[in-house]
């Protein structure tokens, strides 16, 4: 398993990234996506980083939801995301020892799970997503993420 990102939501991406910026991290890719009325922007240390438009070793993800929203104090903090070699295989192996997968890897890609203080987990399958297989493709989601 190898640790990827943090989510942060904000509400106003340039002061948020002025911030980032004298902190000492640099934009390095930023994805629009208009269906979902949405922005991510990733941003890296020097150390982290791999170049612009490069994921990087380890990054802050700025998502920026263009409807306002007042998160209040806790939700604007996303989830902690890792790539895992083998998403089925990880999620069975937490299914196993009684961990509830909220959103199943229907996709072969993509998963999120809840630590026992509700922290959202993001697994990513390494590479490739997988080919799509049960009994995942069929699992409904479970409470929030």
């Amino acid at each position: 398993m190898k640790y990827l990102h943090t989510m942060i939501r904000v509400t106003d991406p340039d002061a948020t990234i002025a911030f980032f910026n004298v902190l000492g991290l640099t934009e390095t890719r930023r994805i629009e996506n208009e269906q979902g009325r949405f922005t991510l922007i990733f941003l890296a240390a020097d150390e982290d980083s791999n170049g612009v438009g490069q994921r990087a070793e380890a990054e802050v993800e700025l998502t920026y939801n263009w409807d306002p929203e007042d998160y209040g104090e806790g939700r604007n903090f996303g989830h902690l995301a890792y790539r895992v070699e083998n998403i089925y295989e990880t999620c069975q192996r937490l299914m196993d020892a009684g961990v509830t997968i909220n959103r199943p890897p229907r996709d072969g890609n993509m998963a999120f799970i809840r630590t026992p203080d509700n922290i959202s987990i993001e697994l990513l399958q390494a590479g490739d997503p997988l080919a799509p297989a049960e009994p995942w493709t069929s699992m409904p989601n479970t409470g929030r993420w």
